[in-house]
């Protein structure tokens, strides 16, 4: 992933209605939830809705599929997994952080002991 796409994804999780979105949309897994379903669930009109899912569609962060009259949304999983990857590629060193290939497809990140904060010093 280059740097630009991760700019994008970002400002478009950092205002407050689409994150909650993108955390329902992980909640609901693969399957995805139709646009009215996600509008009474997190109490967010249809109209304001609809902006803030073309908003994360444009980043990259969902995607949506027609079902009969319905849209249904879903996280872009593998987009998600890629900015994942992006944060914590660089993180700290490879003794302290690593990506690798899981099952079915998945990747697991372990970060061991990674940016421990530093302890303060007693006075």
């Amino acid at each position: 992933m280059d740097i630009q796409k991760a700019i994008i994804a970002f400002d478009a999780l950092s205002q407050e209605t689409r994150l909650r979105v993108h955390r329902l949309l992980v909640e609901s897994g693969l399957e995805g939830l139709p646009a009215g379903e996600l509008s009474k669930g997190l109490g967010v009109p249809h109209n304001s809705l609809s902006f803030h899912l073309n908003h994360m569609s444009n980043a990259g962060l969902v995607t949506s599929r027609r079902e009969g009259r319905s849209i249904i949304y879903s996280a872009n999983f593998e987009f998600v997994t890629d900015l994942i990857r992006f944060m914590v590629e660089n993180c700290c060193n490879v003794d302290f952080a690593s990506i690798r290939e899981g099952k079915k497809g998945s990747s697991v990140i372990e970060l061991t002991n990674c940016c421990q904060p530093k302890k303060e010093k007693k006075s």
